[in-house]
């Protein structure tokens, strides 16, 4: 997989770019030192593509009956909701066609915040709003991992954003020119275990609608098993459901292991069970047998290696 090949949307200011209202910028350092290597970033900043100036000024989302409106702090009557709404499902629409693979905005910013941006009332302000941007983002590509800079800190939040875009990107190469159904037979197949490690009763859902891809128009089984994998893996692997995978991977060595290293796979599985561990000690130790005792099917599971290694986002987990 060429990672230069994966495209990443983002917030320009997120990357360092001079866009804001007071021409600053919220340059993320996880961003541009550790994810720049992998990631082709695509820069978007809503209020300048919208005709907006830089410097600017600031503006919020305000409640207005039934509708979100987008005006200046200081002068309310000057309103920007229109000019936003129709660039961004212009440049989503853009966006659509390059094949993006997951999408970084920035937090609490009124066009671009995924989650709790505040939205003006007469009586106050509540935080319950999404930035019109995002907004139309998620509503056009519902199945796009969406990720705020700010939660990219927590190492759980973060695990799970990569392990989206590697999945997707996986799934878009996998069915190169066009798809076909023993591609996406072939790709659920190396897919099972994550997915058993993410939602249980998803793996049973997309099993029993891969066991039918005959039944369905390919274009409409590649957009319905799109959007249901990644609404899959958009939720958090636990440590009770991946201690589940690995006790299901240690039943593949149950004739190969001798007493000792049977009890030693274990261990090591309990322990990271019980927290003593992180998933790298036993997904290591499975490696190891896996190489000594190789198993065609377990060698093409993404479960083992989701994303590049370097990245070192299962060191805590």
């Amino acid at each position: 997989m060429n990672q230069q090949q994966i495209k990443i949307g983002i917030s320009s200011c997120v990357l360092g770019e001079r866009v804001r209202f007071d021409s600053g910028h919220k340059i993320s350092k996880f961003v541009t030192k550790e994810l720049s290597p992998y990631f082709e970033f695509i820069s978007v900043c809503p209020e300048v593509g919208a005709g907006m100036p830089v410097p600017r000024p600031t503006i919020r989302l305000m409640s207005n009956e039934d509708r979100i409106e987008l005006v200046e702090t200081k002068d309310v009557t000057k309103e920007h909701t229109q000019a936003v709404v129709d660039y961004s499902k212009s440049k989503i629409a853009q966006l659509e066609q390059e094949l993006l693979c997951g999408y970084i905005v920035c937090a609490k910013s009124p066009t671009c915040g995924m989650e709790r941006v505040k939205v003006y009332r007469k009586d106050g302000a509540t935080n319950v709003g999404v930035g019109l941007y995002t907004k139309e983002l998620m509503t056009q590509m519902p199945w796009l991992p969406v990720e705020e800079d700010g939660r990219l800190n927590d190492p759980l939040l973060k695990e799970n954003f990569i392990t989206r875009v590697y999945t997707l990107k996986d799934f878009y190469s996998s069915m190169g020119e066009a798809p076909t159904r023993g591609k996406i037979v072939a790709f659920h197949s190396r897919y099972k275990l994550t997915l058993m490690a993410h939602h249980p009763s998803s793996y049973k859902q997309l099993g029993k609608l891969v066991a039918n891809v005959k039944d369905y128009d390919i274009d409409d089984f590649y957009r319905l098993y799109r959007e249901g994998l990644m609404k899959a893996m958009a939720h958090r692997a636990s440590r009770k459901n991946n201690t589940n995978v690995l006790m299901h991977l240690q039943g593949y060595f149950k004739r190969e292991l001798d007493k000792q290293q049977k009890q030693e796979l274990r261990q090591v599985i309990d322990d990271y069970r019980v927290g003593l561990l992180p998933l790298l000690a036993p997904l290591t130790l499975i490696k190891h047998y896996l190489t000594a005792h190789p198993d065609a099917y377990l060698a093409e599971q993404a479960f083992l290696q989701p994303y590049p290694q370097e990245l070192r986002l299962r060191y805590g987990l």
